[in-house]
Order: C-alpha cells, then structure tokens, then sequence
C-alpha cells in the first residue's frame, strides 16, 4: 500500500473532523507501512471554515455581533490568501451562540453583521457554509443588518425573526449596502429542503430548534408569506430545492445576495483538491458519527465515492444504519465503533472507542 487519504466528517458533540483525522491517521501510521494524508474535511456546515482555512492556509478575524437571542458575542470569520471570505452562520447564529432554545425569537442579525465585516476588510469574494444555525427567519435579520428595510402592517420598520415573518407587509431593498452588488456570494449547503411545507425548514429542522408543534406550525406560515413578499418586493424567484437550508437562510441569501448555491462537499472537496490527491491514492479512510442513507445521498461519504472512483472506502462510524449490500454496491467497508455501547457513553469516549477500533482494523489489515 503506497498512500492513504484520511478524509473524515465530524462525530457531532463528540469530535471534530481534525480530532477523528489524527486518530484515525495516527493508528494507520503505527500499522501500516505507506504515505498518508490527512484532509479533515466538513460538508458546508458547521466546522468548514476551519476545514478551508486547513486545506488552503489564510488567517481567521474575530469581531463582535449579535447572537441569535441579541447579545453581543465574538464570532470568527476567514480570509483565504486571495482575499476570499469564508463565513458560517454557526459562528454567528448557531444553536451553541444561544442560552436556551428560542425558535420564534432566533435572528440572523449577527450573521449580516459578519458579512459586513469581511466587507469593511476589502473581502468581495464569499463562501457562505450554512449549516447549525438556531433561526428560522429566511436570513431577513441578515438583510436587515445589511440594510434592507421591513415595514409591518401599519408603515413601521422592524427586524423579523421566525415568529414575526407573517407581520412583514412591505420590504425596502434601496438601503442595500452598495457592496454587496460589488461581490460575489456562493452558499455551500448539503440541504435540498425546500423553504417550506412538510419538506421544508420549518417542520424538518425547526423541532431540533426547540419549536413545539404549535410554533412549527407558525413558522412555516410565517416563510410562506414573506416568501411572497420577498418575491414581489425583491424580484427573487423561490428556488425549487435548497431554500430551507439554515432555516430559509437559503433562499434569503439567493434574494438578498443573488448568492448561488452549490453543493456543501462538492465545494469542499474542490477548494481541497481532493480529486488530484485521490489520483494516485490506494485506499480512502473516512468516518462520521451516523452512517445512514443520507451519508450516501449528499452528505462528506457521497462526494469521496462520487470523486474517488473505484478506490476502496473504509468508513469508521459509531453506528451504520446502511445496508450491507448497498455498502457493498458502493465499495464502502464500515467500521463501527460503538457497537453494544450506549450513545451517551460512546459520545463522552468517542476518541477511546474509535482508536480502539481503527487500531484492531488496521492490524488486521496488516496481518
């Protein structure tokens, strides 16, 4: 065996990609005899930010905005060699930057005053990853701190959060930040929700929020209405898939941006330029903390298959819910790492368990 690829995801509250790249990279140095490469990696979501600024080198700035409740927190940005932004809306807007579950009151806010950050750097190129955020207000705080102007009912100006999108009458675009025609915006996103309806951000994500089934319920009239707003007022198109990604954040940086949206590991995957690394690769390791159908259909593992070619693929999971045979039709061998263990106590000792297991396969291996 000549070179290994480590390209793992993060075990959510449990590791991070880095923390499962150097273990697993780690156990396969001690075993076996070969090159081997370590890409953490992330899916646009949380955590990619520092997956890019890894892979391409750059600096990370910190400022001062809102969280999701209105408080004033430290939120990080980067800024890559050639001048271009990389922005989560977890850093700002995130369901860790909150005391508490807030569903109607969450906002955007802080993620345009991030925006506005890199601006005032001179930044004019963006990545934007969506992806653990706590609002559900279709990122209208986030034009509002960029300028954009909401009037209720009866002519007053305010700032929506999800519970108050259906009282949006009116939305001024003119105040517009005049940069923003000046740069160009690309939302990396593994979401294909569409901005609401049984499918959409309200009733899929909003529960993982804190939202009850009551609120869910006005969260989702609440996108269906200032989607027509935004529609008529801003001339945008609702997007048939991805528009309920980050709690409609999708769309609202497709209207108030003209973002375009690509896919979350299709772009991570360029910007590390994995598919000249994969070349001359002989096996790819990967891993993530729920192996399930969705790994397979968008999620870090559908990209490495999809780029890898016919490259062997040895997942480390803590639990696989895929079939056998379609782990076979794919070429992926899994390795679970919390098997008759409880997930508290896999998640409290996730490195424990998971040197454990990659220590026993990769012996094997050699063997």
């Amino acid at each position: 065996m000549q070179k290994v690829i480590v390209i793992p995801d993060s075990f959510k509250g449990s590791m991070t990609s880095q923390e499962v790249t150097d273990i697993l990279a780690g156990s396969i140095e001690e075993h076996l005899k070969c090159e081997v490469v370590r890409l953490p990696i992330a899916d646009g979501g949380e955590g990619s930010m520092d997956c890019i600024l890894r892979a391409k080198g750059g600096s990370r700035k910190t400022v001062t905005v809102h969280s999701p409740e209105g408080k004033l927190i430290e939120a990080a940005y980067g800024i890559l060699p050639d001048g271009t932004a990389v922005l989560e809306i977890a850093e700002s807007s995130g369901l860790t930057k909150q005391t508490g579950f807030r569903a109607l009151e969450a906002s955007t806010f802080g993620f345009g005053e991030l925006i506005r950050a890199a601006l005032d750097e001179g930044c004019r190129k963006f990545f934007l990853c969506l992806g653990g955020s706590a609002t559900t207000d279709c990122g209208c705080g986030m034009a509002a701190a960029l300028g954009i102007t909401f009037f209720d009912r009866d002519g007053r100006s305010f700032v929506p959060a999800g519970g108050t999108l259906s009282a949006v009458s009116k939305i001024e675009c003119s105040r517009l930040d005049q940069r923003i025609g000046e740069a160009e915006f690309t939302v990396m996103s593994d979401v294909t929700n569409p901005l609401y309806g049984p499918l959409g951000a309200a009733y899929i994500y909003a529960p993982q929020k804190g939202a009850t089934k009551e609120e869910v319920a006005v969260l989702d009239a609440g996108l269906i209405h200032v989607a027509e707003v935004i529609e008529r007022d801003c001339q945008a198109m609702l997007p048939e898939a991805g528009a309920g990604a980050a709690g409609g954040a999708g769309y609202g940086c497709t209207a108030f941006l003209r973002a375009k949206t690509i896919s979350g590991i299709e772009g991570m995957l360029e910007l590390c330029q994995f598919d000249a690394l994969v070349k001359d690769c002989d096996l790819v390791v990967t891993g993530e903390g729920c192996l399930d159908e969705q790994s397979l259909m968008g999620k870090v593992l559908s990209g490495i298959r999809k780029h890898a070619s016919n490259r062997e693929i040895v997942s480390f999971c803590g639990i696989c819910k895929v079939p056998a045979e379609e782990l076979c039709r794919n070429c992926v061998i899994a390795v679970e790492i919390a098997r008759g263990i409880s997930i508290q106590e896999s998640m409290e000792k996730g490195q424990y368990y998971l040197k454990l297991a990659a220590d026993n396969y990769f012996k094997q291996r050699m063997g």
